[in-house]
């Protein structure tokens, strides 16, 4: 049978197969996401993107300085109706860091901004002590963003950012049993930082050899470094300060062993850091509450967390933090083969280069040999999706002998007949698929059961994302979106258009690209010529990243925008690349540098390759890793 020809789709998730596919096998071990390739022909690109950049890490930094006031949690805090004004924005550094720390930003596991080379920023009032509030709008703007390397707190997507969170400077002792307390690992008192945030990140943990877990060498001073914490909710206001106070006195209370008190301060934690939208700070918190979980021995769930904190988008030096408390999760419950492909990963994103993890890794791997020399390795690694607790979806499957299409189940057993010219894969439970007799597509759930009949018209179709989908009558033009029942949400007028992400979708309309939201409304107007997001792992998306951040293009330059619309760097360059902590940027002579998340000059557009400004990135940056 010839196959019908192909109809234009906003960027469906992926190709028609008219023509047999390649032989898939499943994989054993979890593997990151990836978005399905529809089966429908893919349609025209938002913009032309350059080359795919080569993937690059950005290791986190870590600010010397004592972190600004904050206050106290007794309950959730109502809401800010004003939230403070902004500090005064601080001149760029050169590519090379000299000036003095700033006396007012903490040791962060966010990776810190580094220190201005015009010197430090004039200390904030104190804040005068008053009843906690609950913030529901955007978070007051005077802390920095978490993982930037830059000298000022940089403008952000959703809310300005807050103090990044402390990191564990020193390294993690891993070598030999647990020592005892008041052993000579013991800090001197009078040596510690007196703010409580820093003095968590200058602990030396030790790592027990048998269960992997942190074990304080002084546990007197661990529980004064948590009365300290708890000092400073006591003046803490907004929802950034609160989320990265709580999840901190989680960690000290978790290694106290005090686990009812960890879990409560972990998952309020986790609260505000989902209110303040911001990845890093969201990440953050759920690992530390899957920690707690997994100490108590809810698996399942810190299992969930901890594959849901691991974005793509995220610095390798956390997501590989990310992979080696997974592992140890695994590690726990006998799954050993699951674990060391965690451990592995970990590794594999920091390339040999953490001397700290290498050593801890080694540990953990001498657990795994030791249990597994008694138990075995235990059950088959899980996928993502089996660990996040999603249904698998049928599969397409091709009846060479009838040309057909139909879907088969995970184990290859066949659920729905061999009946379509055409078919998608499912997408939030639901497939677009076409029979040989029709022009126009339906809409069927996992039983084959017809959702949307072919007689509604569609002859261009996109897959389902976050519960909205585009469709054309022409299959070319007035794409319009609708939800599984077939009513329409957003009214067509739309020459082209891409799936939801993060509640928006790029569009375009009377030639430029903008964006809309959920409801139809306008938040990028329709003025640039194209909208595709390249991010530093060599992956393009379309629209918008998972922290709200778009690359747009107007006359072959590049820019960017937020959610909200607002342009934080103006299309002026030739190729620009969001990289986890600043933007990649390659001028019109060739030459790259780099941009802070303001927009303003991070390093000059000197260097010959993008790897050498990644190298420069890495220099700004302290070798710290996060307090988990």
């Amino acid at each position: 049978m010839s196959a019908p020809p192909t109809h234009s789709a906003p960027a469906p998730a992926a190709q028609p197969a008219s023509a047999p596919p390649a032989q898939i096998s499943v994989p054993s071990a979890p593997a990151e996401a990836a978005a399905d390739a529809p089966v429908s022909a893919p349609p025209a690109q938002v913009s032309a993107p350059p080359a795919p950049p080569e993937p690059v890490s950005a290791p986190p930094a870590q600010v010397t300085g004592p972190p600004a006031p904050d206050e106290a949690v007794s309950a959730p805090p109502a809401q800010v109706s004003a939230p403070p004004a902004p500090p005064e924005p601080v001149s760029a550094p050169p590519t090379q860091v000299t000036g003095p720390p700033a006396p007012d930003e903490p040791a962060t596991d966010e990776a810190v901004p580094a220190p201005p080379v015009s010197g430090p920023p004039e200390p904030r009032e104190p804040v005068p002590a008053a009843p906690p509030a609950q913030i529901t709008g955007p978070p007051a703007p005077d802390e920095p963003t978490a993982d930037e390397p830059v000298s000022a707190p940089p403008a952000q997507v959703s809310a300005p950012p807050a103090p990044p969170e402390p990191v564990s400077a020193p390294p993690v002792q891993v070598s030999g049993p647990p020592a005892s307390e008041g052993t000579a690992e013991v800090e001197p008192r009078k040596d510690r930082p007196a703010d409580p945030e820093q003095a968590l990140a200058a602990i030396r943990w030790r790592l027990h050899p048998e269960k992997l877990r942190e074990e304080a060498p002084d546990p007197e001073a661990l529980r004064e470094i948590r009365d300290g914490l708890t000092t400073k909710l006591d003046s803490a206001l907004d929802n950034r300060t609160r989320a990265r106070l709580l999840s901190l006195r989680s960690v000290a209370a978790r290694i106290l062993n005090d686990l009812d008190d960890a879990l409560d301060d972990a998952r309020l934690a986790l609260t505000y850091a989902e209110a303040t939208g911001e990845l890093r700070r969201t990440t953050l918190a759920r690992a530390r509450l899957a920690e707690v979980l997994r100490w108590r021995g809810d698996h399942a769930e810190a299992d969930r967390l901890f594959a849901e904190a691991n974005s793509p988008e995220l610095p390798d030096r956390l997501r590989a933090a990310l992979h080696e408390h997974a592992g140890r999760s695994c590690f726990d419950q006998g799954r050993l083969t699951e674990a060391c492909l965690h451990f592995e990963r970990a590794l594999d994103l920091r390339q040999g280069e953490d001397a700290e993890l290498n050593a801890r890794t080694a540990v953990a791997l001498d657990a795994v040999a030791v249990r597994a020399a008694a138990d075995g390795f235990g059950p088959k690694p899980r996928t993502r999706e089996a660990i996040l607790g999603e249904e698998r979806y049928p599969v397409p499957t091709f009846d060479e002998e009838r040309e057909l299409w139909g879907y088969a189940d995970a184990e290859g057993e066949l659920v729905i007949d061999h009946r379509y010219a055409e078919v998608q894969p499912f997408h939030e439970g639901v497939a677009w698929v076409r029979r040989p007799e029709a022009s126009r597509w339906a809409l069927i759930n996992t039983t084959g059961a017809a959702l949307i009949e072919a007689n509604n018209g569609y002859r261009g179709v996109a897959a389902f994302s976050e519960g909205l989908a585009w469709v054309s009558m022409d299959g070319k033009s007035r794409w319009m979106a609708i939800d599984p029942t077939n009513i329409v949400r957003i009214p067509p007028g739309y020459e082209d258009a891409r799936p939801f992400r993060g509640g928006l979708a790029a569009v375009r309309q009377n030639g430029g690209w903008g964006a809309v939201d959920q409801d139809g409304q306008l938040v990028v107007p329709t003025r640039f010529h194209g909208m595709a997001t390249a991010l530093a792992d060599g992956r393009y998306v379309d629209g918008f990243t998972e922290e709200g951040l778009a690359v747009v293009e107007m006359a072959g330059h590049r820019g960017v925008v937020d959610r909200t619309g607002r342009i934080l760097v103006d299309p002026a360059y030739p190729v620009l690349v969001v990289h986890p902590v600043a933007f990649l940027v390659r001028d019109g002579s060739g030459r790259w540098g780099a941009l802070d998340r303001r927009g303003e000059p991070l390093i000059d557009p000197v260097h010959p390759s993008r790897a050498a400004v990644v190298a420069e990135i890495e220099k700004l940056l302290a070798d710290t890793s996060p307090v988990l």
